[in-house]
């Protein structure tokens, strides 16, 4: 299935954190971990459309790693794989390497 975001929406591959604790212990699959705050850009929508019927083109573009607000994006599963949809507007910084 291929997704093509409208507006201002992006769709991120949400990044995994470490499977250990800070102490060195190894966390069971069974542990409640926090919503990751990191992820990849895989898909991303033409940008904002003004009242005048005119795109703002997006600050993001596919292959982004980028950090965004914790509870804003949407969770979704395609073909079994977890993503979030998320808005420009939900992306706090793009982590450049």
């Amino acid at each position: 299935m291929k997704i093509k975001p409208i507006g201002d929406h992006i769709i991120i591959e949400p990044l995994k954190g470490d499977e250990k604790s800070k102490g060195g212990i190894f966390l069971p699959q069974s542990a409640e971990k926090e919503r990751p705050e990191q992820g990849k850009v895989v898909f991303v929508g033409p940008g904002k459309m003004t009242k005048s019927g005119k795109y703002v083109p997006m600050q993001i573009k596919k292959g982004d790693t980028v950090i965004f607000t914790k509870y804003g994006p949407t969770e979704i599963k395609i073909n079994g794989k977890e993503y979030l949809v998320a808005s420009q507007d939900d992306v706090l910084a793009i982590i450049e390497n």
